[in-house]
């Protein structure tokens, strides 16, 4: 037995958090502890798995967000690879950057937004109304990531704008993963819920300035977000 698996074997202390965030904050505390050192593999699924008590669809989860903090990296065949200690400066959401989204967003989904507002369908509030109301009735976070992607999917459909549309499903993933780690690492998803009702609020408004605002201010605390997850791990690098 080598020593992640001996580590897998013991049972964590965790608080009230969904399970996810449990093996995320433990798979994070042992890298930045070198008790899981740089350069070793971890644990298998199965391990893991039985470690927490939890399916192999939580450990994916979890491992997918230790990914976007580049704390790991999966090698096809070989498993799953340590390789900093640290949290990433930029974090990766697959085939975007979290830097790359929180300047590009602002430019399409704010606009996107005022545009839908004024050129919204009783259907399309309707869609929105649902899937606002899905997610906060939503307690799987993986079924809520999804709805999270559809509901900014369905606002640029809703605007009209066939580049606004086409820009957001092309980022689709990222901002699932993003989401996704947002909610492990930051607790976002409760004030989420609530930023949506605002957007949805502002669509219904037929205002483009109030709905522009209503999503200025959603993209604007994910910004926060981010920055307080990567300054966590700045703070730490420097203490």
């Amino acid at each position: 037995m080598n020593l992640s698996d001996s580590w897998a074997a013991r049972r964590p202390v965790t608080a009230r958090v969904s399970a996810a965030e449990a093996v995320l904050a433990d798979l994070r505390a042992a890298i930045t502890s070198g008790e899981l050192a740089v350069g070793e593999r971890l644990p298998s699924e199965a391990s893991l798995a039985t470690r927490h008590g939890v399916s192999r669809s939580v450990i994916r989860e979890a491992l997918r967000s230790c990914h976007a903090l580049g704390l790991t990296e999966t090698k096809s065949g070989l498993g799953t690879f340590v390789i900093s200690d640290s949290i990433a400066r930029d974090l990766d959401f697959g085939n975007y950057a979290a830097n790359e989204l929180v300047e590009a967003r602002p430019h399409v989904e704010i606009p996107a937004a005022g545009w839908a507002a004024q050129r919204h369908s009783a259907e399309d509030l309707a869609a929105l109304r649902g899937l606002a109301g899905q997610m906060r009735d939503e307690d799987d976070p993986l079924v809520w990531v999804s709805l999270d992607a559809q509901f900014h999917a369905l606002i640029a459909r809703t605007s009209r704008n066939r580049v606004f549309e086409s820009v957001v499903v092309d980022i689709r993933e990222a901002l699932t993963r993003q989401s996704e780690t947002l909610n492990l690492v930051a607790g976002r998803q409760q004030r989420s819920n609530d930023e949506h009702d605002r957007i949805v609020d502002g669509i219904e408004s037929r205002s483009y300035e109030v709905a522009a605002k209503a999503m200025a201010e959603h993209l604007d605390a994910v910004r926060v977000a981010l920055e307080s997850v990567v300054g966590e791990a700045y703070s730490a690098d420097r203490s």
